[in-house]
């Protein structure tokens, strides 16, 4: 009884261990590559379905694999031509990339004290530019 309970507990914990490692981002490099590759050929389908070209599609995704997305491109490419189906034009903007929202923030920081800046050296120098009132 308690083997059986014992090689039930390891089966369920070895189970786990693979969502443990991937939640820590200890996954298998293989793997990891396989599942870019496969998200990027979807990713490329789908860009060629909505009629993005290739290398719109390779400046949205930067992150993905290039040749995953070339190849599900043409793919796409190729079933479209020979059932002869439009495209089919995207309802929403392309997502941001990994690490783009750091920028933006970044940008929007950078924008923001710029224009802090400009507006004292503005406030200086109309300060200055003010005509001095004449003694008669």
């Amino acid at each position: 009884m308690i083997k059986r309970i014992f090689l039930i507990l390891a089966i369920l914990g070895l189970s786990a261990c693979e969502q443990v490692n991937q939640k820590l981002g200890l996954e298998d490099t293989v793997k990891k590559e396989a599942k870019a590759e496969q998200e990027a050929k979807a990713v490329g389908s789908a860009c060629r379905q909505s009629g993005r070209a290739i290398e719109d599609c390779y400046a949205i995704y930067s992150w993905l694999p290039k040749a995953g997305i070339y190849t599900g491109w043409r793919e796409m490419d190729e079933y479209m031509r020979e059932n002869k189906l439009e495209t089919i034009v995207p309802q929403l903007p392309p997502p941001e990339g990994p690490g783009s929202k750091k920028r933006k923030k970044a940008a929007e920081a950078a924008s923001e004290s710029e224009t802090k800046a400009e507006a004292k050296t503005e406030s200086k120098s109309e300060a200055k530019a003010e005509p001095k009132a004449e003694k008669h």
